[in-house]
C-alpha cells in the first residue's frame, strides 16, 4: 500500500492558489482544458490535478502549464526571474558544497 505523503498547509494553499491561477487564466483565454493539456503534452486529468493545485503534480508541469497561460512565476517581470537565479546562484557559489554535523566533543546523552 503506498503510503500518503502529508503536506504543510503553506504547501497546500500555494499548490492551490497556483492551481486557480492557472484555471482563471485558461479560462479567460477561452482555451479548453484539452487545448491546454495537449499544449502542455500532459493528459486532462494531470491537468485537473494541476487546476485543483493537487500537490503532487510534479513542479516542471506545474510551472509549465502556468507559463503556457501567462501566470507568473515569481515575478510578474520575467527578467527579474533571470536576475534572482543569477543572483541566488552566486550566493550559493561561495558557500561550501557540504554542511557537516557540528561536534562539539563527545555525545553520551544517549
Amino acid at each position: 500500500m503506498k503510503r500518503r505523503r502529508l503536506y504543510s498547509r503553506e504547501t497546500t494553499e500555494a499548490a492551490q492558489l497556483l492551481g486557480a491561477q492557472v484555471a482563471l487564466a485558461r479560462r479567460e483565454r477561452r482555451w479548453s482544458a484539452r487545448e491546454l493539456a495537449e499544449r502542455a503534452g500532459i493528459t486532462q486529468a494531470t491537468l485537473r490535478k494541476v487546476e485543483r493545485g493537487d500537490p503532487t503534480v510534479t513542479l516542471g508541469v506545474a510551472f509549465e502549464v502556468a507559463t503556457l497561460v501567462g501566470v507568473p512565476l515569481f515575478h510578474e517581470d520575467r527578467t527579474r526571474l533571470s536576475l534572482d537565479l543569477d543572483r541566488t546562484r552566486g550566493r550559493v557559489a561561495v558557500l561550501p558544497q557540504r554542511v557537516r554535523i557540528r561536534t562539539d566533543g563527545a555525545k553520551d546523552d544517549f
